[in-house]
């Protein structure tokens, strides 16, 4: 397997996507805003490796990193997308309070460069003659509500049904495309300031870990869930199914 790992490849999440390919054995490019961080995570994988460098708003970076990946590797067979968020980008603020400039800068972090990497994909599968595994990290406030953060949510449940449009649109080619649905992991980004084993909000009692994560990848982009697609795999350690009478 050829796998892509697209923004904040070479740190959290991403960086643990990337380890979890190699460990699969897939041959794994990164792809980081830094290239010094990308060239960091590679050097810990196993398998051919590539890093790669460039700001995922540019309009050209899908392509670029999509074409690098295909002349690496000789081809391309899984996509991750992985890079998003709010307060890491602008203030988490009541709705009316957002102005414009935040507002797309979060959809662009969250759904807007993800729509660009999923096109440069697809054409890099369909030129291959089909086949190909697209996985987006998108979050539990995509499904439910998400106070102070409204784009965020927005362009998560965005993503939700790209995933799901993606699946319809190209089954026939034998293309799927699955979203890793994320609660609070611990992150250096996600900042939580709690310890990891003691959340008793969660019914799990902990905050997941970026290998949670990662591992729901791999599985999405292997074979092992082959007849899976358009489908949000929720990974929150419960948050999503606990109820007002939990115990």
């Amino acid at each position: 397997m050829n796998a892509l790992v697209v923004g904040g490849g070479g740190h959290g999440i991403g960086r643990a996507i990337s380890r979890a390919f190699a460990a699969a054995g897939a041959n794994v490019a990164v792809a980081d805003i830094d290239l010094g961080r990308a060239r960091e995570a590679v050097e810990e994988l196993t398998g051919q490796t590539l890093a790669l460098a460039g700001d995922v708003r540019s309009t050209s970076a899908a392509d670029d990193f999509v074409g690098a990946t295909v002349a690496a590797f000789g081809r391309l067979d899984t996509l991750v997308t992985v890079v998003g968020g709010q307060v890491a980008f602008v203030p988490a603020v009541r709705l009316h309070e957002m102005s414009d400039d935040d507002w797309d800068l979060a959809y662009e972090m969250n759904l807007g460069y993800v729509a660009r990497a999923v096109r440069a994909a697809l054409r890099a599968f369909l030129a291959q003659g089909g086949g190909g595994s697209i996985v987006s990290v998108g979050s539990v406030s995509g499904v439910m509500a998400a106070p102070m953060q409204a784009a965020y949510g927005a362009a998560k449940a965005g993503l939700v049904s790209l995933a799901k449009t993606v699946a319809a649109e190209y089954a026939a080619d034998r293309i799927r495309m699955n979203v890793v649905t994320c609660g609070a992991i611990a992150t250096a980004v996600a900042n939580t300031g709690q310890a990891a084993d003691d959340v008793p909000e969660i019914p799990l009692r902990r905050l997941g870990v970026p290998d949670d994560a990662a591992a729901a990848a791999v599985y999405l982009a292997s074979p092992l869930s082959s007849y899976v697609t358009g489908q949000s795999l929720v990974v929150d350690g419960g948050v999503t199914v606990r109820g007002p009478f939990s115990v």
